[in-house]
């Protein structure tokens, strides 16, 4: 029962032991502790401002690639209609051209006709005159080896021949 119950002296050194301690712990512990704390406690916030600026920074950038890539999708978009619309004209022009060639080659092919037509014509024409000819010397050969009727053909002649 001696240990439940100190003694006056045991009580003595006890609180000198500990208030001797205390005085050296808060002389020479105490503040670089709580430096330490301190400074912990500072690293701790210092940390946690610069996660948060490092999140705010991460959303920024995030929002401006967001932003970024909607401006290429509408900038490719704008450069596939601009590529429709070239190649529409592209196409209309190569048919308009082409549709003028073939006009034009139509009309050429026309006048070739016509010039093959004119030439044939005129071939023609000469072949019947030459014919014509030939027929009418002949027939006027015939006509004329008999005296009566080269007589008779002059008569008709002047009878048709009046004068003024």
């Amino acid at each position: 029962m001696d240990l439940l119950i100190p003694e006056i002296g045991l009580v003595f050194w006890q609180t000198l032991s500990f208030l001797i301690l205390l005085f050296l712990l808060t002389k020479f512990a105490w503040k670089p502790v709580m430096k330490a704390i301190k400074d912990r406690e500072t690293n701790i916030e210092s940390a946690l401002a610069a996660a948060e600026k490092a999140k705010l920074e991460m959303t920024r950038l995030t929002n401006e690639n967001e932003l970024l890539i909607k401006e290429a999708r509408q900038e490719r978009d704008e450069l596939l209609k601009e590529a429709k619309i070239l190649k529409g004209k592209i196409i209309q022009e190569a048919q308009q051209e082409a549709k003028a060639e073939g006009e034009k080659l139509i009309a050429q092919a026309k006048k070739e006709i016509e010039d093959q037509k004119h030439k044939a014509l005129s071939e023609v024409k000469s072949q019947v005159s030459a014919l014509s000819l030939d027929i009418a010397r002949k027939v006027l050969q015939g006509e004329f080896e008999d005296n009566k009727k080269q007589e008779d053909f002059v008569s008709n002649l002047l009878k048709d021949v009046k004068l003024n």
